[in-house]
């Protein structure tokens, strides 16, 4: 299980660099755009309105995709070998997960325009439900279907790598042949990801209902109920649950409910926006709003999280750190100016439950302590920007001295506790990974990887391959007919023997050599 866990998560990292670009880019476009920053100067520019709206296009697009993304990163990561079949095939797996969910959806008459919240309103439901409703749907590709965001694209990826695991070497008889190995795959996807996707059909409408049930009790729980909102709404983003939550608290009665200039208001959001454009406002009012707004975020945005960056620099290998330097630096920073932490979190949520609680813990006190000491600080955003414009631009009264403060604090408790997990429990967060070369990477079939080959029960022996800093990590058919004294002749310092299929061979400084040439003798060799 750890050995499992360990490749999920490696294999969680591969959308990581296009996070940070779709990051940096929005925090760009969002700079340009806030009339606070540059006022009118930019408002009539064209060129300047033009380049905005592509950056907001292409980086829209790019987190559109993550999705997809994921799906493709963990069906490589987690298939054997032929990865690239294996990735085509996520594709195709993909599509139709979410199209057979449209499918079931439409004939109970759900599209997209009878859960639009307007439809929703005219067929009598009142705006909370109405919201709850829409929130719980989403299109991806074109495609109307639930809205499970990554973790849509993680359970297909996995599906798609087991199904690939399992039958890429399968042949068929003669008549059939042409559809054998390889190109069995995505016919074996097309055939079984139907069953997955009804079965999520029936699974995934349960945790919508999980989550309207905890927006009920936010909105009578008082202060502790920030607490609640902070835990569940980082807890969830790797499911996309979260953005339920936020529409809920921004744009419903959860988030509270006032009369400003003789209207009604409903949502946390929209009565800090009403607030805003009066020249004095109710600051009792407004702090009743934004203790569910970025004041909760900022100390672990703009403070915790970069400095959980630095721990991941600091534990991570030192012929890799030049190599994860720019990549956790991006991500720092993209946090610390947009409060954008995605590139951050997914470098840690999957490969490390207890650091996932341990945020989710932090972000949830960091609203309940602000709200009890009586920061208001507004938006949605999170990062410096917000800090600047909502916080410290706009005077003391809003208490931002107490957030940075706060800010502080997490930055110091966010650095140790990485650090120390990370070390404690070998975490393999960005550069700390077992960098091995993949199967093929070398063309020369070498003296000590037939050597290697040989004393291991030769190739048909031999079920996968892989190494760590010190040793290789073996599953073999048998382990019983492995010659201990012929791999102590090729340079073994000794034999661990797990069970019956796995056992680590120890080469020391030699194993990514080792390694290499093995794999290229057992793919080479007849």
């Amino acid at each position: 299980m750890k050995t499992f866990i360990q490749k999920f998560g490696k294999s969680m990292m591969g959308p990581l660099s296009i996070i940070v670009a779709a990051g940096l880019l929005l925090g760009l476009a969002s700079t340009l755009q806030n009339p606070n920053v540059f006022g009118n100067l930019l408002a009539d520019v064209e060129i300047v309105n033009n380049f905005v709206s592509l950056v907001n296009a292409l980086a829209g697009g790019l987190f559109s995709l993550l999705p997809v993304l994921f799906c493709m990163s963990i069906a490589q990561g987690m298939s054997k070998e032929d990865k690239e079949v294996a990735t085509f095939a996520s594709i195709i797996g993909f599509v139709l997960f979410h199209v057979t969910i449209r499918f079931f959806l439409s004939l109970n008459g759900i599209t997209a325009e009878t859960t639009s919240i307007d439809y929703l309103m005219e067929q009598g439901l009142d705006l909370l439900t109405a919201t709850q409703q829409n929130a719980a749907y989403d299109t991806v590709l074109g495609i109307f279907t639930y809205r499970m965001s990554i973790f849509g694209g993680i359970v297909v990826g996995l599906w798609t790598a087991m199904i690939h695991n399992r039958f890429h070497k399968t042949q068929l008889p003669t008549a059939f042949s042409f559809f054998s190995g390889k190109r069995f795959v995505p016919i074996m996807m097309v055939v079984t990801i139907p069953f997955l996707a009804i079965i999520m059909y029936f699974v995934w409408p349960v945790f919508n209902t999980i989550i309207n049930g905890f927006g009920s009790i936010l909105a009578s729980a008082g202060a502790f109920g920030t607490f609640i909102y902070g835990f569940l709404e980082r807890l969830l983003i790797p499911t996309g649950l979260h953005h339920i939550l936020n529409q809920m608290i921004r744009f419903t009665p959860i988030g509270g409910t006032a009369m400003i200039d003789g209207e009604q208001v409903s949502g946390a959001l929209n009565i800090f926006n009403a607030l805003l454009m009066q020249s004095n406002p109710d600051m009792d009012l407004m702090r009743q709003a934004t203790r569910f707004l970025t004041q909760g975020t900022h100390p672990f945005m703009v403070f915790g999280l970069p400095a959980a960056c630095f721990a991941m620099y600091k534990t991570a290998l030192p012929k890799n750190r030049s190599k994860v330097k720019g990549m956790l630096l991006a991500a720092g920073l993209t946090s610390f100016f947009t409060g954008i932490t995605e590139p951050i979190e997914f470098a840690f949520f999957f490969i490390s439950p207890l650091l996932w609680l341990f945020h989710a813990t932090m972000a949830g006190l960091s609203f309940l302590i602000n709200t009890l000491l009586g920061v208001c600080i507004g938006n949605a955003g999170g990062g410096l920007v917000d800090l600047m414009l909502f916080g410290v631009l706009r005077g003391p009264e809003t208490k931002w001295v107490i957030n940075v403060a706060i800010g502080l604090v997490y930055a110091v408790i966010y650095f140790f506790v990485f650090k120390w997990a990370i070390v404690k429990f070998n975490i393999k967060t960005p550069g700390r990974e077992d960098e091995t070369d993949e199967v093929g990477n070398a063309d020369e079939v070498t003296e000590l990887g037939l050597e290697i080959m040989k004393a291991l029960g030769g190739k048909e022996n031999i079920v996968e391959i892989d190494n760590c800093i010190s040793r290789l990590r073996l599953v073999l058919k048998d382990t019983a007919i492995v010659d201990e004294k012929a791999l102590k002749k090729t340079g073994s310092l000794g034999i661990i023997k797990i069970s019956d299929t796995q056992m680590q061979v120890v080469y020391g400084a030699k194993v990514e050599k080792a390694a290499a040439e093995l794999k290229t003798a057992v793919r080479t060799s007849a």
